[in-house]
């Protein structure tokens, strides 16, 4: 049995499937995202929109007031997209900036992913993210297990190993991590967002910590690769990041934090030269040989 979309041309499936994106991940789509993605015309974004809804009937409605396709509450996908592909394209505008490549110029692997979110729990996160409103997730938490609670997401995070989601926790009144496989369930919930779950009142978020990443000073023989593969400047490459992520860059690229660098593994290419710069950042216990007095395991949500 032939699929629906067979009978189109390549950029008429790429013109729907970015229809779909847009309407199943943020709730919505405009012509004008269409205009500035495509670059065509005003008729030729009508005509997309309509053989869309011919395809899907009832997935899209149109708010005349608003002058918005939205998504319906009876969408059932047309395109089968893998979350890894999702997510990379919500992070990084996937395929809107040239050169857009459909296939591999040679062949390349990455590595397996092994922890995915559903995509329709993740559809409600990314949608709660694009309309700046709270949900109420099913989480299945480390210590806890699962738990019922709200949050209001307003960030997605790449932790290296898995995908987060950064939100205001109104159990706990904190703004937190929340890996998105562990979230089993979402919908959306009534009422606003009050000024203390807002993004600017998220200080581990807003503030952003500069570190100094050398050679490692007892496991590199040749500093030399190491500063030409990290691209650094006098032998150190400062790197920018928020507070909230520190810990899982440091993970990320096994940069060891012990003062005397001590660590002696084979995968440490790297030296945090001023551990001082992490003073009150709070997901530390990720760091690489950090260690400190009455530091706390990770709390829930993270």
């Amino acid at each position: 049995m032939r699929a629906p979309t067979d009978e189109l041309t390549q950029p008429q499936r790429d013109r729907l499937a970015y229809i779909e994106l847009r309407v199943r991940f943020l709730g919505e789509v405009r012509r004008q995202d269409l205009f500035n993605r495509f670059g065509i015309q005003a008729a030729a974004a009508t005509r997309d929109l309509a053989t869309y809804k011919e395809l899907v009937p009832g997935n899209i409605d149109y708010d005349s007031k608003e002058k918005v396709y939205i998504r319906s509450e009876l969408f059932r996908p047309l395109f089968d997209f893998a979350p890894s592909r999702v997510l990379t394209w919500l992070a990084h505008g996937y395929g809107d900036n040239e050169p857009v490549r459909h296939r591999a110029l040679l062949p390349a692997e990455v590595p397996t992913e092994i922890n995915e979110p559903t995509l329709e729990a993740l559809s409600v996160v990314t949608r709660a993210i694009h309309r700046k409103c709270a949900i109420q997730v099913t989480y299945r938490a480390l210590s806890s297990g699962m738990t019922t609670r709200e949050i209001v997401p307003f960030a997605l995070a790449d932790g290296g190993s898995r995908w987060h989601v950064r939100a205001f926790d109104r159990r706990t009144r904190e703004f937190r991590d929340f890996v998105l496989a562990r979230i089993a369930d979402a919908r959306f919930v009534d009422g606003g967002v009050q000024e203390e779950e807002r993004p600017d009142q998220d200080i581990q978020w807003n503030r952003i910590v500069e570190l100094e990443l050398v050679p490692h000073p007892a496991n590199m023989r040749n500093p030399d690769t190491i500063e030409a593969e990290y691209q650094m400047t006098d032998g150190c490459r400062v790197a920018r990041v928020r507070a909230a992520l520190v810990g899982y860059m440091l993970r990320r690229w096994n940069v060891d934090c012990t003062p005397d660098h001590r660590l002696r593994g084979g995968e440490n290419h790297l030296w945090l030269r001023n551990r001082q710069a992490l003073y009150g950042v709070a997901n530390l216990v990720l760091a690489p040989g950090y260690a400190e007095a009455g530091l706390a395991e990770p709390r829930e949500g993270q």
